[in-house]
């Protein structure tokens, strides 16, 4: 427990943080990152290049400034942090090395305006916040053993490799040593960490797991970035060069976008965001679903024919294609003639796919609580 003093400290705190954030968290990285190395085999390159790490950071450090006194209203974030934590394998080791240059990052930017009572504050608040994650992540852990699964990384090997279409090509990964899989929620996803060639530290990267769950196989659709830029770095890898027999270091699953038990469930794509959406649509059983799947055209749209297929197979069930490419977008009335407004609704796809999609949702009266999305990467702002 933090006295008093101190909460008040820390909220005081919380408005240079608003403005300074990132340039701290930019700082935080880069200090630590030189200082320690080997933690670049941890973190994902492309998130610290196109800074979408650092505003992720920035951002939970201001929410937690701002319910310093209350630290259960981040609870939602801090768990979904943890999943991915866990599914990176981040452990209680790393956090003083993380409180060391997150501290050294706020002096650095504030100068003497980060005066003892404050850098000790934040010290003290870094503490409670510490334990709170590693506490978390340590009953994920040891959940994730419990129910079959394995601490940290286990070696696959790629059973199959199969062309979706023109740029999505799905992956079935199987554990080298033969035992079961795990069961795992729909829309959770995995780690997966490789060596590229020509590159010094290992590449991780989280997949969807882009089907309903069996005891067979994992499997991840992977879209292919035409542009050879950053971000495509290991999806290109994993298409380019990953063959059949091929061995990665996979994960146990994780993540909390999952399908509940809803008996109107809708779900709303936006190009490879149909990954988690097709796994959670394939496990429904009598439910009542809407799906609308949007895409650039027919060359690229993603499990047209599974989604088709099962949908086929219930009785209540609404099925719209839209294509960007033919000016085809989802709009207010495609939400109110498709979706029952007593609908839970899961949206997945790119971020200003999400934030237009759950503006349209809540001006037909969908409350948020009943509107659920997932980001590709850290949990960024939708506006």
């Amino acid at each position: 427990m933090l006295q008093q003093q101190t909460m008040e400290i820390i909220k005081q705190t919380a408005p240079v943080l608003e403005v300074h954030g990132v340039t701290i968290t930019k700082t935080f990285y880069q200090n630590m990152f030189e200082a320690h190395p080997e933690l670049l085999n941890i973190f994902n390159h492309t998130n610290q290049a196109q800074g979408r790490q650092q505003t992720a950071l920035a951002n939970t450090v201001y929410a937690a400034a701002v319910h310093i006194e209350n630290l259960q209203a981040i609870l939602p974030a801090v768990m979904q942090i943890a999943h991915k934590h866990r599914s990176l394998g981040i452990l209680p080791e790393h956090y003083p090395i993380v409180g060391k240059y997150l501290l050294g990052a706020i002096q650095e930017v504030l100068g003497d305006a980060a005066t003892p009572e404050i850098i000790d504050a934040w010290e003290q608040a870094y503490g409670v916040i510490a334990d709170i994650f590693i506490q978390v992540e340590e009953e994920l852990y040891q959940q994730t053993e419990q129910d079959g699964g394995w601490r940290l990384f286990k070696p696959f090997k790629v059973a199959k490799k199969e062309v979706e279409n023109d740029l999505v090509t799905s992956f079935y990964l199987v554990p080298e040593d033969g035992s079961t899989l795990p069961n795992y929620a729909p829309g959770q996803y995995i780690s997966v960490r490789t060596a590229i060639p020509g590159e010094q530290y290992l590449a991780n990267r989280q997949y969807t797991l882009s089907q309903a769950p069996n005891h067979d196989a994992f499997r991840i659709s992977v879209k292919k970035e035409v542009e050879a830029t950053p971000q495509g770095k290991v999806s290109n890898y994993l298409h380019d060069t990953l063959q059949e027999g091929d061995v990665l270091d996979v994960s146990a699953p994780a993540g909390v976008f999952t399908l509940g038990e809803s008996q109107k469930v809708a779900f709303i794509s936006g190009g490879i965001g149909v990954t988690p959406l097709n796994s959670m649509l394939q496990a429904t059983t009598d439910q009542e679903v809407t799906f609308i799947q949007c895409a650039r055209n027919e060359n690229v749209v993603t499990f047209k024919d599974a989604i088709k297929q099962k949908l086929q197979t219930m009785p209540n069930a609404n099925y719209e294609v839209l294509y960007s490419d033919k000016e085809q977008y989802i709009n207010a009335d495609i939400i109110k003639n498709t979706i029952p407004q007593d609908a839970e609704v899961y949206v997945c796809g790119p971020v200003p796919f999400m934030a237009s999609a759950v503006q349209l949702l809540k001006e037909q009266g969908f409350t948020e609580d009943r509107i659920h999305y997932e980001f590709f990467g850290p949990a960024l702002q939708l506006a």
